[in-house]
């Protein structure tokens, strides 16, 4: 793996008694970017997850996760990570402040209690840190979770649908948060079922179907595979949303073969 790659994935396959979850899965993810998984519920996003922050083994393939194999090394990846789940995962007894100084003291991060001021002032909730997370919108104890999932500064973060239930302006602050973590170099690994939460945040953007990535690229190179419509004189592309049904219908009118994939297939030909 390079320098520059800080997730690396090959051939993941995955079973569940009769279940085939993942088929052969194969990806990289840039230091400092924000990779998006998309697919649908049961498409395996959530498996591929679990597997690279090594709290499930994939049958065959390999990963690794900063350097680090996800199966043989998975002391040193768990210390590279920060997983945040579905659901926000604070104690709810404890005021937001009282959260990160016990995360900070379980991570053996010192200065305990100035990272979590830090923490609260990084995410505007310093005038809330004193209040149970109880008392929390659904926004700030998003935006407490992932603060919590920064203490000890892991390169690579996993975000498992972040913005689940959420209302809209809540669903802003977290994209503003995932943003910053890229522009500070955090590696961000995004699953989600929102189209447009890919659109805005990805720099790149995988699809997810039936087990395997059927579609890896930019978001310009996705909206390559579908021809541009003309409203009124006007060229407009096709959103996300479009390339997402058209390629996962099945209909096979759409060629997956990202930029990357062409230049592989000239450099056979030459």
């Amino acid at each position: 793996m390079t320098t520059a790659t800080a997730i690396r994935v090959q051939h993941l396959e995955k079973s569940y008694n009769d279940l085939h979850v993942l088929r052969g899965v194969d990806f990289d993810v840039t230091r400092g970017s924000i990779f998006a998984l998309l697919g649908s519920n049961g498409a395996g996003k959530t498996t591929v997850v679990k597997i690279l922050s090594t709290l499930l083994r994939a049958d065959t393939g390999t990963a690794t996760v900063n350097g680090f194999d996800v199966a043989t090394q998975a002391g040193d990846v768990r210390e590279s990570i920060s997983l945040t789940g579905q659901f926000a995962a604070v104690d709810e007894i404890l005021s937001g402040r009282e959260n990160l100084v016990l995360v900070a003291k379980l991570r053996h991060v010192e200065n305990p209690g100035a990272i979590a001021d830090h923490l609260l002032a990084r995410f505007s909730l310093t005038d809330a840190g004193d209040r149970k997370a109880a008392e929390y919108s659904g926004g700030m104890r998003r935006r407490l979770d992932i603060a919590m999932s920064l203490i000890g500064d892991p390169p690579v973060i996993f975000l498992d649908e972040p913005t689940t239930g959420l209302d809209p302006q809540a669903r802003l602050d977290v994209w503003q948060t995932i943003r910053e973590l890229a522009d500070n170099g955090t590696t961000v690994l995004l699953t989600t079922q929102y189209l447009d939460e890919a659109e805005q945040l990805a720099d790149r953007i995988a699809i997810l179907h039936q087990g395997r990535i059927i579609v890896n690229g930019t978001l310009a190179e996705l909206e390559a595979l579908l021809p541009a419509a003309t409203v009124e004189y006007v060229e407009k592309r096709p959103t996300l949303e479009e390339i997402f049904l058209a390629i996962t219908s099945g209909d096979g009118n759409v060629g997956t073969n990202t930029a990357d994939d062409n230049r592989t297939s000239e450099e056979e030909r030459g």
